[in-house]
């Protein structure tokens, strides 16, 4: 009687992570590419509304500063997608905090 084996032999398995591999690193790439995008949705509101009011400028300069910590690590990475992602980031979140600073007005809400 012969039966199949429901685990892939081990060239199979190794194919498949490698396949596998492959898809995540694209997914990841995609992504650093992507998700820094989000920012302009921010910067477009506060040009409309000539304000940043709503936007804490803790948070503003936290998430700038460290992203520029950052940067160094990811400019020098062999890693695409973190070094695609870091420097994506690093203009797009400096166009953010710029902004920030530009349309603040008044009192700081820290």
């Amino acid at each position: 009687m012969w039966i199949a084996s429901a685990a892939p032999t081990g060239h199979l398995r190794n194919d498949r992570k490698k396949s596998m591999n492959e898809i995540f690193e694209k997914i990841g790439f995609v992504t650093a590419i992507i998700l820094p995008f989000f920012n302009i949705p921010l910067i477009i509101k506060m040009i409309k509304r000539k304000s940043s009011a709503d936007i804490s400028l803790a948070w503003c300069v936290g998430v700038w500063v460290c992203t520029l910590l950052m940067a160094p690590s990811g400019f020098q990475s062999k890693d695409v997608v973190w070094r695609t992602y870091c420097i994506i980031n690093s203009i797009l979140f400096t166009a953010v905090f710029v902004t920030v600073i530009k349309y603040r007005k008044g009192k700081s809400n820290v």
